[in-house]
């Protein structure tokens, strides 16, 4: 005895809705996909563009109270900031935190600062710069 197929004979009818469904959500994705690249695109962008104070710390060296540590900035000419720089103990707490300005027309800038700490830091991380 043979079993009857509720299946229409393939290809007979034309594309099922199932493939339809499938070929307009393919459409969406890609899409939807390409309105993400843009965006994020667009973001990375404006962040590269729009930062116009970055730095890095060069050395630092830890005390009991302090910790002293050796930026080197670079700015557009003209453009004023700061850049926070913080430190932790061994532990992993934070002893200190601080901004500190860049102001003129310099665009490299390499300046010794003195952060304050409430107990012996481990660590000096720069956290960001922003420009006013």
């Amino acid at each position: 005895m043979s079993t009857a197929t509720t299946r229409p004979p393939e290809g007979r009818y034309g594309r099922s809705t199932d493939e339809r469904a499938d070929h307009k959500l393919k459409i969406v994705a890609a899409v939807l996909g390409s309105v993400l690249l843009v965006v994020v695109g667009w973001f990375g962008y404006h962040y590269v563009v729009g930062n116009k104070i970055s730095a890095e710390i060069i050395t630092f060296k830890t005390y009991d109270d302090s910790v002293k540590v050796h930026l080197e900035v670079r700015k557009d000419s003209g453009t004023d900031g700061y850049c926070t720089v913080r430190s932790q103990a061994e532990n992993g707490a934070e002893v200190g935190r601080a901004d500190f300005r860049f102001d003129g027309d310099a665009t490299r800038i390499d300046r010794l600062v003195t952060l304050r700490t409430t107990s012996q830091g481990t660590t000096a991380e720069l956290l960001g710069c922003h420009s006013d």
